[in-house]
């Protein structure tokens, strides 16, 4: 198992606060999923936010940023049943990462955490 990248963002939650008045936003940033999952959360501020931080976390992990092709509503973050976050990728990034690093399997292992005032992510991608 080898390591080929890690990622870690922290966003300021009041930013996101702000930013998810506006409905565009939302619609620009996250998935169909993660925005019906958030109807069934209370803090909506620190649910979006540590989601954003996670997709920012997971393009610098892969070194490639928001380019090639790749937007935030490709990374994809859902808890399984017991809350661990996973990431969930478009076939699009799939294919990518699949080319820039010679091969389809991978894991990534993603860990979230907020606070009042800010939420943290970090990401790291290893080869199978």
């Amino acid at each position: 198992m080898e390591i080929i990248g890690n990622g870690v963002d922290i966003v300021q939650n009041s930013r996101i606060k702000k930013l998810i008045k506006n409905q565009k936003f939302i619609l620009r940033i996250f998935s169909k999923n993660e925005i019906n999952e958030s109807k069934k959360i209370k803090n909506k501020v620190n649910f979006f936010a540590k989601r954003f931080a996670a997709k920012e976390a997971f393009v610098k992990s892969i070194g490639l940023g928001f380019r090639k092709g790749i937007n935030l509503k490709d990374i994809y973050v859902r808890n399984d049943k017991l809350g661990k976050p996973n990431i969930i990728l478009s076939s699009k990034v799939k294919k990518i990462l699949s080319k820039k690093f010679n091969t389809k399997n991978f894991n990534f292992y993603l860990s979230l955490s907020d606070e009042k005032d800010y939420s943290i992510a970090y990401v790291i991608l290893n080869k199978k």
